[in-house]
């Protein structure tokens, strides 16, 4: 070997050394310790590889425009709630679970609870698409759709087709797209949308634009429909045929609602709308007449907001559970502080169900969250594997009164890095109907025993342990 291969090597091995002390003193700071470890780990096996990989998804940072754009809509969202004090639900028991999210959801999330709404349940996948398609043909003055995925399907058009039938006709229609996750919808509709009127507009641009605005993997996971400021839809489900990914074919839950919640989607429509494009919208008062017996509230979460406004709410409502928590999701990967409030739950003697995909399209975060399963059964939860279809809703019931559906996940990315949205009902019927969803479930879903279980093969656990190391990357 040559003197200059020799020097060659040298500085190869120093850098290498160099890249491992600065991620030591670097990562752990700013990084929370579960992920830091993760990063750290690919970093000492593949330095050169594992530093570049952090500088572009180590941290899930925004622009300081995005940020201030965020804070500015907070403030203002807070300001003119303030004196709608008629609108405002205010539980029995100032001490109870439903009291305690309400306050916990309002001080991360802006909204406080409200009196009045209307909320129905849809659990087929074409009806609620339907329905959407037959609000926008009755909108007469606005419609506001906020989603992570249209594609250029038989759904992705008919609701293009909607949106172009309601401009023609004089309704002021604006169309806000996850610029990676509706990719095909944007590049098949843009353009003749906007020739027939709708405001189009891609949120969290991908490509080289990320570097303007926000990490490049953080992604605007919300599906929301505004009409009229007088109802909307929110939950899991996209503008999308349902077998999009084939194989999977999706099965969803979307709340159709009416009352002054609606007022609350409209304001973050408008809030998202603000942070990408810098105009303001003028949107409606919220009705003060009631549509309903239902007390709600939405919860917005992201990383534009201080805290992890979905995780801490999450783990809050299990935490309160007294008799039984449900949880419905297709991605299960949790941070430390989901899994130790369903184990402490469940050990309390609350029943608690976790109902899951038996399929799923990501493999990694299918190895992954079978890494969980052990802990999780050896505490007393229980998980059912749903066999039909791909298990997209995402949903929980705690006890009798307390009811969220929406968009985000049971995952570190849902909780860090995607904008999710969330519907909180109080009430004792919207329970029961969610009830009725997930017993619809459980009777075609196969129940995992703990026994059965512990003799996979231990090719298979290995494999598991390796992608849970992973779970601050899926």
């Amino acid at each position: 070997m040559s003197n200059h291969d020799l020097h060659i090597g040298l500085w190869i091995l120093v850098a290498d050394w160099l890249i491992r002390i600065a991620a030591l003193l670097w990562i752990p700071a700013r990084t929370r310790p579960s992920a830091a470890r993760s990063w750290l780990l690919l970093i000492g096996f593949v330095p050169l590889l594992g530093l570049p990989a952090y500088l572009l998804l180590g941290h899930p940072w925004l622009s300081k425009l995005r940020r201030e754009r965020q804070a500015r809509a907070s403030r203002l969202i807070r300001q003119r709630q303030a004196p709608l004090t008629a609108l405002r639900w205010c539980p029995p028991d100032a001490f109870s679970a439903p009291a305690d999210a309400a306050r916990l959801v309002e001080r991360l999330g802006d909204f406080m609870p409200t009196n009045g709404n209307a909320v129905e349940l849809l659990d087929h996948y074409a009806g609620a698409l339907q329905r959407l398609i037959d609000d926008i043909d009755a909108a007469t003055r606005e419609v506001h759709l906020l989603y992570y995925l249209m594609r250029d399907d038989t759904a992705g058009r008919a609701v293009a087709a909607a949106l172009e039938r309601a401009a023609r006709r004089g309704v002021r229609c604006r169309l806000l797209l996850d610029a990676v996750g509706a990719k095909p919808g944007l590049r098949a509709f843009r353009r003749p949308l906007r020739d027939a009127g709708v405001s189009v507009q891609a949120t969290l641009a991908g490509g080289l634009a990320w570097r303007r605005s926000a990490r490049m993997d953080l992604r605007n996971h919300r599906k929301i429909a505004v009409i009229d400021g007088r109802l909307a839809l929110t939950g899991s489900q996209n503008l999308a045929d349902p077998d999009f990914v084939p194989g999977h074919p999706n099965r969803e839950v979307v709340a159709r609602v009416r009352g002054p919640v609606v007022a609350q989607l409209q304001a973050l429509f408008a809030s998202d709308w603000y942070i990408e494009t810098g105009e303001v919208l003028e949107v409606d008062a919220p009705p003060i007449a009631p549509s309903g017996q239902v007390p709600a509230q939405l919860l917005p979460s992201g990383p534009a907001y201080p805290f992890e406004n979905a995780r801490d709410v999450f783990v809050a409502l299990v935490q309160r559970a007294r008799r039984r928590a449900v949880l419905v999701t297709p991605y299960f990967v949790p941070d430390e502080a989901t899994l130790g409030a369903l184990r402490v739950a469940a050990l309390s003697g609350v029943s608690v169900q976790l109902i899951l995909s038996a399929t799923n399209n990501q493999r990694l975060t299918a190895w992954a969250q079978a890494g969980f399963y052990d802990e999780l059964l050896a505490a007393g939860v229980r998980i059912a594997l749903y066999r039909p279809h791909f298990l997209h809703a995402k949903h929980l019931s705690i006890d009798d009164d307390i009811a969220l559906v929406g968009s985000s996940n049971l995952d570190i990315r849902s909780f860090m890095l995607n904008a999710e949205a969330g519907l909180l009902c109080f009430d004792a019927g919207v329970v029961a109907r969610l009830r009725e969803i997930e017993q619809d479930y459980l009777r075609e879903s196969d129940v995992l025993e703990a026994d059965a279980w512990a003799r996979r093969p231990t090719w298979r656990r290995s494999v598991e342990g390796i992608a849970r190391l992973a779970d601050s990357f899926l």
